[in-house]
């Protein structure tokens, strides 16, 4: 039990957002209900010898800041005067003086999951590499940097880019580090740089920009500095990298559902809903979205194994068999061919039959299984009862309220063009993926991605900002490295990398030097590390030269 309770504890989390990292198009409550906790769990293989859990090590700390930074902008009244505990771990075993504060920012997750980033991983390694502070900071309306007694409509109204940016700012102007209070380590007094991955990655990209006299430099990780509404590209890494055999068989089965569901026949609706299980399920968009869970894998996965999400694969090699693998579905072959059929590919029936039986027979045992006794309250989207909630408990509403309002990023299907079948349902479209921002919100209106995208969008530059992203990364299509941003050369002063064959900010997480082989971190990862410490060391020339 101690064991148990102990890998609990850990925070060595995936590099990838909490909110970010749904399988599904639209997140139904199941996911959202994860995000109601207060420590992220880790896998048995994970733990190693010198795995400790990181907030035995790293004592958490509080910087009052101001609730509302704007007081002169009409969007945030009522106005509030006061303050709130932001919250912050650092580590300062190789500081030195003259060295640089390098600052983490959580992004939409709490803190907690990301201190594992403080023991291994790439801020570990600048600080190591530059005697510096390595930081983790929390970003407001995550983890315990509350703001506001509740999380109404109303009071999340301080919850924007703009306000946490200031919040950053006013953290690296006003923080002083227990055990070097004798020190002034605020900006600009000390070099400050700034690193992000995801939408954290965009935040310290537009942090470089916007405060450029606070923050000497940034890095932005796949940062979407993009703010896009119909996000319907988010599948096109998955469409043009992915094993061409699982692409082409989930593209072909999406498109007999959507076609039979779209006949409005009512009989023919609940088969494909009694074939997967999901009879409780009211509507066929919902039915969908859970179909979504297995391609949407593709973001988890990661270089190391530790914490790679295996969900992707799993799902190719059970839709690309060539036998059926689950004996209980073998039942409902007859239905399954007629369902091809009438769905148009009755031309492929023995490939998509066996297909889709093994699909059938994963999704019930990954999905409908561990929900079993409720599988409306773990995927019915179209729940008001559970949307109501807006008490400080329900910590997942913070990020559906920054995209329903700024960001964007709804993942679609019906956007994806009519020249091309989708990698998932039609019948994921806006008004579906909205659901979250009508019900929980009252939004009923697209979000203001001009409030986003006037920070610079695919364009964004400045020295001593570097964009780093994966190739494979489902949300390259929001970042500087889009197809339709163009390419840049990479230089010291802005450097411009895209790590060959990486998903979601790969060069984020580390190894302790006992895991390391040959082989791990891989190439691309550890090539892009080493030019990450090679620059932020030239920025720190450039530093000392400068004072």
């Amino acid at each position: 039990m101690a064991l148990t309770l102990a890998l609990l504890a850990l925070a060595l989390t995936q590099p990838i957002t909490a909110a970010l990292t749904t399988k599904y198009a639209a997140q139904p409550p199941v996911e959202y209900k994860k995000l109601i906790t207060s420590k992220p769990s880790i896998s048995l293989s994970s733990l190693t010898r010198r795995a400790v859990d990181p907030e035995s090590l790293f004592p958490e700390y509080n910087l009052s800041v101001p609730i509302d930074h704007f007081q002169n902008n009409c969007a945030y009244e009522p106005h509030e005067y006061g303050t709130f505990p932001l919250r912050y771990w650092f580590d300062a075993q190789y500081y030195k003086d003259g060295g640089p504060v390098i600052v983490l920012q959580s992004g939409e997750t709490s803190g907690t999951g990301r201190l594992g980033f403080l023991q291994k991983g790439l801020i570990h390694q600048l600080a190591q590499a530059t005697n510096g502070i390595a930081v983790v900071l929390e970003h407001r309306y995550y983890g315990t940097s509350w703001p506001t007694p509740d999380l109404s409509t109303e009071n999340l109204r301080f919850l924007t880019t703009e306000q946490a940016l200031a919040d950053q700012a006013y953290f690296s102007q006003n923080v002083v580090f227990a055990g070097l209070e004798d020190k002034n380590l605020t900006a600009p007094n000390a070099a400050h740089i700034g690193y992000g991955g995801s939408y954290a990655g965009a935040f310290v990209a537009f942090l470089r920009t916007q405060y450029p006299d606070v923050y000497w430099g940034t890095i932005a990780s796949s940062g979407v500095t993009e703010a896009i509404y119909d996000y319907w590209e988010y599948y096109e890494p998955i469409r043009i990298y992915g094993p061409p055999a699982c692409v082409s068989a989930t593209q072909k089965l999406v498109n007999v559902l959507d076609t039979v569901f779209m006949k409005n026949n009512t009989a023919l609706a609940n088969q494909i809903k009694a074939l997967f299980g999901l009879e409780d399920l009211e509507y066929n968009s919902d039915v969908m979205n859970t179909l979504s869970y297995g391609i949407g894998g593709w973001q988890g996965r990661n270089w190391d194994p530790a914490i790679n999400d295996p969900t992707f694969f799993e799902y190719c090699g059970n839709i690309t068999a060539n036998s059926t693998l689950y004996p209980s579905t073998l039942n409902e072959t007859g239905v399954v061919q007629n369902l091809v059929r009438t769905g148009g590919w009755g031309n492929e029936s023995a490939a998509l039959t066996t297909a889709m039986l093994n699909l059938a027979g994963w999704v019930n045992v990954s999905l409908v299984t561990p929900c079993a006794d409720n599988i409306n309250g773990c995927y019915n989207t179209h729940n008001s009862t559970f949307y109501a909630q807006d008490d400080l408990s329900q910590t997942w509403r913070s990020w559906p309220y920054q995209y329903c309002s700024q960001w964007g990023f709804l993942q679609t299907g019906s956007g994806v063009p009519k020249t091309q079948l989708p990698l998932i349902s039609r019948l994921i479209d806006l008004p579906f993926t909205e659901t979250v921002c009508r019900e929980a919100f009252n939004i009923t209106t697209p979000p203001d991605v001009d409030a986003i995208n006037k920070y610079g969008g695919y364009h964004i530059a400045y020295d001593r900002l570097a964009i780093v992203d994966g190739e494979q990364d489902p949300w390259r299509r929001a970042t500087p490295h889009a197809p339709v941003a163009g390419d840049r050369v990479s230089s010291t002063e802005r450097p411009f990398i895209l790590i060959e064959g990486a998903v979601h900010h790969w060069d984020e997480n580390g190894l302790f030097p006992n895991e390391t082989t040959a082989t791990l971190p891989p190439a691309p990862v550890k090539e892009t590390q080493r030019e990450e410490i090679a620059f932020v060391k030239a920025w720190m020339e450039e530093w000392n030269a400068s004072r």
